[in-house]
């Protein structure tokens, strides 16, 4: 019988290690040579795409760790190192799942062999994890509408994804996806490089924002995704970080209040201030002339009204104030039913409730102590205009929403009659198309937000509600009680085309 003897490997200088590639390679007798496994590894068949989401925060299931943090490309969870002990290795041998990705470094590794894995086949999944965009992908990006097939078989339109609702983030949720479809705001917020440079004191927390809407913007817009919706965790983690916890996941909240939180916050983020601008103040700020006039207690006698009228104190002032965005009044709801006991709903047009920006519309604003009487006038339209149809009234005891449905025309809303006579002057284009439209259903306090945004690519309109998406005809869109709109002003993509020199 022939015995067959196993040839013992070299002792001498054998050892694994990363090369600063971080690719396992053997020194072996002073020459340095890839681990023959890395570009053959057996276990790649047992990768299920199906389960991965990369959502989520990146925390160790166990440990809770950030540090160092491996997924699971078997089972999709999230494991702390790849060492001796390690959870990850723990789990590797307890479960036989093989392959695993270095959350942060982007490589994939193989355990507990522990050797790196080299495999083109992958590169989808990096790129699930961390989309990339290119100038030249960006700039069509709003030139055609083509659908791409997710991996789970839906299709979708990239832009027009469903975010999930945690709990009772939904007003979130829809401001996030009316940002999304303003392009200089998303072209800026998709390529890293815009924003990266920025210096933020040590300690300051405000830049996670920044990093987070970026990668929910790249998320939003990858053509190569898994599935054809997308998780706001950790976006709303870090609002919920940023603003004290005056915006939660598991709380119904106000969109308008969340929006003017989130649009300051994220241009002083961005190192803007009232005299350097962000992006954030080139797509939507405008400015306006305010002329306030105190008015006497009106528990004077006519005489005393008088003889206050003509002091200084009580003349007209006039100051000048910038704007991200305008709130427009609504009329009072009726309270009285018609014949067959149902509450009428009242409709006013746009341009009515846009009176208050005429220079000759007068409001009485009351205060603790004293009264005022204000109006105005705008000097200057933004590339991108926001409004907000104040639905809501507060008091000590209860919100009160008034139902009143505005209606308005899609397309073609010309502000020039709102200017001043030197800004009609200067401003050649005053007409707006609507690009956005954010809905309030249901009472007050509970309620939910669904939003109609435009597809530029393909010109159709899209409703979104949380993981929700429908195509819906234009002239459904003005039947809802609108709250927020976003207004686009014709030929501005070339006024905020510069965004990459904030």
């Amino acid at each position: 019988m022939i015995s067959l003897k196993r040839e013992r490997e070299p002792e001498v200088d054998d050892d694994d290690d990363d090369n600063e590639n971080g690719v396992t390679v053997k020194i072996r007798r002073g020459r340095v040579v890839e681990d023959r496994r890395s570009r053959h590894c057996p276990y790649l068949d047992t990768i299920n795409r199906s389960v991965l989401d990369f959502d989520f925060e990146k925390l160790c299931s166990i440990s809770l760790s950030h540090i160092n943090v491996y997924a699971c490309l078997i089972c999709g969870k999230y494991f702390q190192g790849r060492g001796l002990k390690s959870h990850a290795y723990t789990h590797s041998v307890q479960f036989s799942h093989h392959v695993f990705l270095n959350l942060h470094t982007l490589k994939f590794y193989c355990l507990p062999d522990n050797y790196e894995i080299i495999d083109s086949s992958l590169e989808d999944i990096t790129y699930v994890l961390k989309p990339t965009f290119t100038k030249q992908h960006i700039a069509g990006l709003d030139k055609q509408g083509k659908l791409y097939r997710a991996y789970d078989g839906t299709t979708y339109l990239p832009g027009i994804v469903g975010l999930n609702n945690i709990k009772a983030n939904d007003y979130a949720n829809v401001v996030l996806q009316a940002f999304s479809n303003v392009p200089p705001l998303r072209n800026y917020f998709l390529e890293e490089e815009n924003y990266r440079g920025i210096r933020r004191p040590p300690g300051d927390i405000m830049f996670l924002l920044v990093q987070r809407f970026g990668e929910l913007m790249r998320k939003l817009w990858n053509p190569r995704n898994f599935k054809a919706h997308v998780s706001p965790h950790e976006m709303l983690q870090a609002v919920v970080l940023c603003s004290k916890k005056n915006f939660q996941i598991t709380k119904q909240g106000d969109a308008v209040d969340f929006m003017t939180w989130f649009l300051n916050a994220l241009h002083g983020a961005l190192g803007g201030t009232k005299k350097k601008p962000s992006i954030i103040t080139k797509a939507f700020q405008g400015s306006m002339r305010i002329f306030s006039k105190k008015l006497p207690h009106p528990d004077l006698t006519p005489e005393e009204k008088e003889a206050l009228l003509v002091t200084e104190e009580y003349q007209e002032q006039m100051s000048e104030s910038t704007f991200l965005f305008l709130t427009l009044d609504l009329p009072t709801a009726p309270l009285y039913k018609d014949e067959k006991e149902q509450l009428i709903i009242p409709q006013v047009p746009l341009f009515n409730i846009l009176a208050k920006f005429s220079g000759s519309t007068e409001k009485e604003y009351k205060t603790y102590k004293e009264n005022f009487l204000k109006r105005f006038q705008l000097t200057k339209l933004p590339p991108y205009l926001i409004f907000c149809i104040k639905r809501f009234t507060k008091n000590n005891f209860f919100v009160e929403k008034n139902p009143t449905i505005v209606n308005f025309p899609i397309t073609n809303v010309d502000l020039r009659e709102y200017l001043t006579e030197e800004a009609q002057a200067t401003e050649k284009n005053t007409t707006y198309d609507l690009v956005a439209n954010v809905v309030h259903d249901g009472k007050p306090t509970e309620g939910a937000y669904r939003i109609h945004v435009l597809h530029h690519g393909t010109g159709k309109w899209y409703e979104m509600q949380d993981l929700q998406v429908i195509d819906i005809l234009p002239q459904m869109i003005t039947l809802s009680e609108a709250y927020i709109q976003i207004w686009k002003r014709q030929g501005s993509d070339s006024d905020t085309n510069n965004h990459t020199t904030v």
